[in-house]
């Protein structure tokens, strides 16, 4: 519980601070980069017990804070997995062809991620 211990706050509040500008400065790299995102898409931090990420219906990216304690090999993985959703909605054949095309060392960076995933969903 945060609350009740004032490191862990601070902790918690550090890796969200932290979490912000590197998905943030990410973003907009990716913007940059890829051709047919014109603009950074809406993006807030959620904290989810099993996902890093997730795009809703109108295309607002949620991203766990946890994430920012992965390598940034990691963190580029789970962004670039939710803005081709902004293009793919499902996990289809053409979304995983968009990701291998940006991406085509993708399934490594999962594999690491999943392997780390208990250690760093719980603080």
């Amino acid at each position: 519980d945060h609350d009740a211990d004032p490191i862990q706050a601070l902790l918690w509040h550090w890796y969200k601070v932290h979490a912000t500008a590197r998905f943030d400065q990410r973003l907009q790299a990716f913007v940059d980069e890829l051709n047919w995102l014109k603009i950074k898409p809406e993006w807030k931090l959620r904290t989810m017990k099993k996902q890093w990420g997730s795009c809703s219906p109108k295309g607002v990216l949620s991203l766990n804070p946890h994430l920012v304690k992965a390598s940034p090999r990691c963190i580029d993985y789970v962004l670039l997995h939710e803005l081709c959703h902004l293009r793919v909605r499902n996990h289809g054949q053409k979304f995983y062809a968009l990701l291998s095309r940006h991406l085509p060392e993708w399934q490594a960076a999962k594999a690491r991620l999943d392997g780390m995933a208990e250690l760093l969903l719980n603080e």
